[in-house]
């Protein structure tokens, strides 16, 4: 029987998920090197739609102590946000680091080798010789970026604040496609910059854009990293935006928000 990989992704968001890579991994606090190792894994933890590095204890230069975890709350969806990693859906210790509280956890599941599942921060990431930012590369996860012809429209309460039939579409593996405009489509008398900065493992660093009772409703990347150059300071529309495509309305959702 066929399988639907998309919907297969989702189904396998509760389950604990793991890979190996043959990458050199390396990690800084501070200005020293907390991590040199050769034997990590990339772990998906339930709910979390991106990884984090798993690293062998004797590579670690760490002081850490162990601690109960924190479940997630009831209540939540079956995604969780790229924040509260304190949570967790399995057993395991929360492993603590003087003046930092959580940084780490440590699932019981023996397929993961007693590896240590380290947060992001507050340490400085190295992959090979490249640093990484925002979270680690998944390796089943790429971003395409492809010109087109569409009619895209977008509105935030009702005024039309671009207008455009020179798109750019961003396939980002699996999110909702995105839809970048070029500036001299877009009403820019009716945004303001905003002070909200994200970073992406694959893009690099968005600043954003606000409208009158719609705050940080768009983003644009003054200086993205190399997949992404194509989308330089073209600007993407979310949340509160209505999007049409072709007349079509376009999902503009962000998994884990709410």
């Amino acid at each position: 029987m066929a399988i639907d990989l998309h919907a297969q992704w989702f189904r396998d968001l509760p389950e604990l998920r793991y890979a190996s890579t043959p990458k050199r991994l390396r990690a800084d606090l501070d200005g020293r090197t907390v991590l040199d190792t050769r034997d990590a894994m990339l772990v998906w933890e339930p709910r979390r739609v991106v990884p984090f590095y798993a690293v062998p204890v004797p590579d670690l230069d760490l002081e850490l102590t162990e601690h109960d975890p924190v479940p997630v709350p009831e209540g939540f969806g079956p995604v969780l946000a790229p924040h509260h990693l304190e949570w967790h859906d399995v057993p395991g210790r929360s492993l603590h680091l003087d003046g930092h509280g959580e940084v780490g956890f440590r699932p019981d599941d023996p397929a993961l080798g007693g590896r240590v599942l380290l947060h992001w921060e507050p340490f400085a990431w190295i992959e090979e010789d490249e640093p990484v930012v925002a979270h680690p590369h998944d390796p089943y996860k790429r971003i395409d970026v492809l010109r087109s012809d569409r009619h895209v429209r977008v509105a935030i309460g009702g005024v039309a604040v671009a207008e455009t039939s020179r798109p750019t579409a961003l396939f980002e593996t699996p999110l909702p496609v995105r839809w970048y405009l070029p500036r001299e489509d877009v009403r820019l008398d009716l945004l303001t910059p905003s002070q909200t900065r994200t970073q992406c493992a694959y893009k690099g660093t968005a600043s954003y854009l606000s409208a009158e009772g719609a705050p940080d409703v768009a983003w644009f990347y003054p200086d993205p990293l190399h997949d992404a150059a194509p989308v330089r300071d073209l600007v993407c529309f979310w949340g509160p935006a209505e999007v049409s495509v072709d007349g079509v309305l376009a999902d503009t959702s962000m998994p884990g928000e709410g």
